[in-house]
């Protein structure tokens, strides 16, 4: 294994978020995928040219898909001796692309690569129901007429119910959302914090919109030019009329669709590389990619399905030397507003702090003036496998207009897990 290496952060392409069934609702991964990388490389002038890995990922995928992070880069303009892979690890699935790319890049196995994901939840594999599945496999198998036709025997008409992409964690049969519920009810978080912490990110997203941050991030594609979920003339008391999605019974219920992020469609990618090949090939580095680090919970036995961020962040700054406080941009994944509200409050809690993570004092309070300075995914959604190379390309950015600084990135997953990065420059 080769010494570590810098690696640098040169940029990164979104197309904008679509809420699910409107403008990509006929595309799939494979087409926001080519969109995406081929703005890339339009972006850096890449056409033709040779890079060492493409890593995409996609968290609902089709069979049919075959190995996405290939195929998008044989139609992306770059030279088809460009390898791609496919990478899932839910919400934090391109994140974990970034990170592979400049695992490889740190210790010398390639010197430029790409990390990015896309998801769909317009166009999900919809498949025939086991036993349907297991008629037609043995009548593939037969070899006469009537082996085939004896596969069918029997064969009843509700059968043919097809079979949906789960919804809900296979061990604990909750869904996300029901599962911060719990999150909120045990930290207290309530309901007003949500819609404000839901309604500021909309503002904050919609004035980097205005001010032009995003006219080299965001590409236009399907006659969409910024993401359609966002609603930055939304009020707290249209928010305050939404009722529950998800506790809608026990009247203690303080998820709405509002303070959640909607279901999403789209696709994001960062370019990384070598201080040298950016050098030799003229390109900024907007920031380095200093370390990254993944934890998980025991969300089964009781802990909060999104709580490992505060375990895998202070564990990263540990390794690093680092407080909460050394960071001048937060940017925390708001997969609900109450998760993220939750994730503050444990890293302020004296109790949580010593008893979980093992420490002698809180992590501390973070100013909230430095989170999610431009919204997150409350405004722009969340498509699940794009939001980390999303995150990554905009605080990349946010790092070079303030001409230096620190940021820490926090993704939390589903499978109880969390990814987290600090991004230098």
């Amino acid at each position: 294994m080769r010494p570590i290496r810098p690696v640098a952060v040169l940029g990164g392409v979104r197309i904008p978020f679509c809420r699910q069934n409107t403008a990509y609702a006929d595309v799939g991964n494979l087409g926001m995928s080519v969109r995406t990388l081929g703005a890339l490389v339009e972006k850096f002038g890449l056409h033709g040219q040779q890079l060492g890995e493409v890593a995409m990922g996609a968290v609902i995928k089709h069979s049919s898909d075959w190995n996405l992070g290939r195929e998008a880069t044989l139609s992306s303009g770059l030279s088809p001796l460009t390898p791609g892979i496919t990478m899932q690890r839910a919400c934090g699935t391109s994140l974990d692309t970034i990170v592979a790319i400049a695992n490889k890049i740190a210790t010398g196995q390639i010197e430029v690569g790409v990390g990015g994901g896309s998801d769909t939840t317009s166009d999900v594999p919809i498949v025939y129901g086991k036993q349907l599945r297991r008629r037609l496999l043995n009548a593939a198998m037969g070899k006469t007429t009537q082996d085939k036709l004896r596969a069918f025997k029997g064969f009843h008409f509700r059968e043919l119910k097809p079979d949906f992409p789960g919804v809900a964690e296979p061990r604990t049969g909750k869904s996300m959302g029901d599962h911060c519920e719990d999150m909120a009810k045990e930290w207290n978080i309530a309901r007003d914090s949500q819609d404000e912490w839901a309604l500021s990110s909309h503002k904050k997203l919609a004035a980097a919109y205005e001010r032009g941050f995003f006219d080299d991030l965001v590409v236009s594609f399907r006659g969409i030019s910024r993401d359609n979920i966002l609603r930055p003339d939304s009020t707290l008391e249209k928010l305050a009329s939404l009722k529950p999605a998800f506790d809608k019974t026990s009247g203690r219920g303080t998820l709405t669709a509002a303070n959640s992020t909607p279901l999403t469609d789209g696709a994001a990618a960062c370019l990384l590389a070598s201080e040298d090949w950016a050098r030799a090939h003229g390109h900024e580095v907007l920031c380095h990619l200093r370390d990254a680090h993944v934890a998980a919970v025991d969300f089964v036995h009781g802990e909060g399905l999104l709580m490992a961020p505060t375990i895998a962040v202070p564990e990263m700054l540990k390794r690093n030397g680092l407080t909460l406080q050394d960071f001048d941009i937060y940017e925390i994944h708001e997969a609900f507003a109450a998760q993220v509200l939750c994730t503050l409050r444990a890293w302020e809690s004296e109790e949580y702090c010593r008893n979980r993570l093992g420490l002698d004092a809180p992590l501390g309070r973070i100013d909230p003036a430095k989170i999610n300075p431009l919204g997150s995914s409350l405004a722009a959604g969340h498509p699940f496998a794009a939001t980390g190379a999303r995150i990554i390309a905009t605080a990349a950015k946010q790092l070079k207009e303030r001409g230096g600084g620190r940021a820490l990135v926090s993704i939390c997953t589903a499978g109880g897990m969390g990814v987290v990065a600090i991004l230098e420059r």
